[in-house]
């Protein structure tokens, strides 16, 4: 077996021992899986110390799975030795409610008065009355900026509200201003050499649904027809915006191509790194990247994304959280899931990883200032993050279309890569591919008001 194999089958053993095991103290035993950095696992570990003292007698262990985390979840929930409370990939969140594999929190709401106050888009439903969870954090998709490259270029920083949002014109004329070659040379300029850029105008995209998502939604398209099972990418209006994706690469080459911004293999450094050393200028990238770019301490901006024709420009982004069906104790469970995602209890959203799922933080002039009003966030951020979430927000694709897993490996993400390397036009590709789609596409998730 290769190390990581081993590796893997190392964490997954102990992890089986650890759910495996429900405590004989007295008191409920409580376990709670979850991904993320380091520091996410500092945060959450100070979360759940929080909840025991909050809770007498009840006692959480975590169990922090920053790797191989669906395999690890498949294989726990095929033995039966489930965790209490969890993330969830948001795909594999609706086939184990389907399962039964997850409590119903519908019953719930009135009694934990919190569940009641969300987002509408944060709450998962997978049928009448039938509700398996949460999106865990709301969040969204930016246009995030190098200071410092934006006033080398003497351009105006990208719009930090949506009334004023570029047009995607005025995002290609900025980007020619700020991609230079190693000689200084601009690409509307003789002698321009696009093999030896040392800074890009603008970085977006194609394969990830997120980050093309609003644009999509801006132009009037759609990825699906109302009853979710014809697919509209073939559309004009779709076609044209990765037709405007592809040419940043290839006909403005104002954007990094596949492999050009990578260190080492295909790893791309994060969004932080980019706008710091200034390999790239402006970057399409999610909100959860204010806490590397304040560790970093790069100097950034907040920008909204360019739109076409509608306020509609920004993909919400979120993983799930519920509570397993598995547990000995659903109602202290209950109580630890309402408790872990509440802003007064977890450092993640002043901190600027994580956005609020509670409908007040947006709305409440003092519960918004409880977490933007500190260092963490910049000034633009009310109006470019908290107001643009809240009205101009489109859930992600992932929370919402059915069997979207099975169509991204068998036929959308090799149609997009397709037109990531510009061997094809868009609507090729797309004209192509949208009734193979259609052929795997089985509807919308349900929605249901509260």
């Amino acid at each position: 077996m290769k190390r990581r194999e081993l590796l893997a089958l190392g964490g997954l053993t102990a992890l089986l021992a650890a759910c495996g095991d429900d405590g004989s103290a007295a008191g409920a035993q409580l376990q709670f899986m979850y991904w993320g950095s380091t520091f996410e696992q500092k945060a959450v570990e100070k979360m759940l110390k929080a909840f025991e003292q909050a809770n007498a007698g009840t006692k959480v262990k975590p169990l922090f799975t920053p790797d191989e985390y669906d395999v690890k979840l498949n294989t726990l929930v095929a033995s039966g030795n489930v965790p209490d409370v969890g993330y969830i990939p948001m795909a594999m969140s609706y086939r184990l409610a389907e399962q039964g594999k997850l409590v119903n929190l519908f019953p719930y709401l009135s009694k934990y008065p919190q569940l009641k106050g969300y987002l509408p888009d944060a709450y998962l439903w997978y049928g009448k009355d039938r509700l398996h969870g949460v999106a865990t954090a709301n969040e969204i998709e930016l246009l995030w900026y190098s200071r410092s490259a934006i006033a080398a270029a003497g351009i105006s920083p990208p719009p930090a509200t949506a009334a004023a949002a570029w047009t995607w014109d005025q995002l290609v004329e900025n980007a020619y201003k700020l991609t230079i070659d190693q000689n200084g040379k601009h690409p509307d300029e003789s002698g321009f050499d696009p093999k030896k850029v040392r800074q890009f105008g603008v970085s977006s995209s194609i394969t990830y649904a997120a980050a093309w998502y609003g644009f999509l939604r801006s132009n009037g398209a759609d990825f699906a027809d109302a009853a979710g099972t014809r697919c509209l990418l073939d559309a004009p209006e779709a076609i044209e915006v990765f037709q405007n994706l592809q040419d940043l690469i290839y006909k403005h080459r104002v954007a990094p191509g596949p492999g050009q911004l990578a260190a080492t293999g295909d790893d791309v450094p994060g969004t932080n790194i980019l706008l710091k050393t200034k390999r790239v200028a402006m970057v399409v990238d999610g909100h959860w990247s204010l806490l590397d770019m304040n560790e970093s301490k790069a100097d950034y901006g907040i920008g909204v994304l360019p739109k076409y024709d509608t306020p509609y420009t920004t993909s919400q982004v979120a993983g799930a959280s519920a509570v397993f069906a598995g547990s000995k104790h659903v109602e202290e469970a209950i109580e630890l899931f309402a408790f872990h995602i509440d802003p007064a209890h977890v450092d993640l959203y002043r901190l600027g990883l994580w956005m609020p799922q509670e409908r007040k933080y947006y709305e409440d002039q003092a519960a918004i200032d409880s977490w933007t009003k500190n260092d963490a966030h910049p000034p633009e951020f009310r109006t470019a993050v908290v107001d643009y979430a809240r009205d101009h927000g489109v859930p992600d694709l992932r929370g919402r279309l059915k069997n979207l897993s099975a169509i991204n490996s068998d036929v959308l993400t090799p149609a997009l890569q397709a037109i990531e390397t510009g061997k094809r036009t868009a609507a090729e590709v797309l004209k192509e591919i949208a009734p193979k789609v259609t052929s795997r596409m089985q509807g919308w998730q349900p929605t249901q008001g509260l």
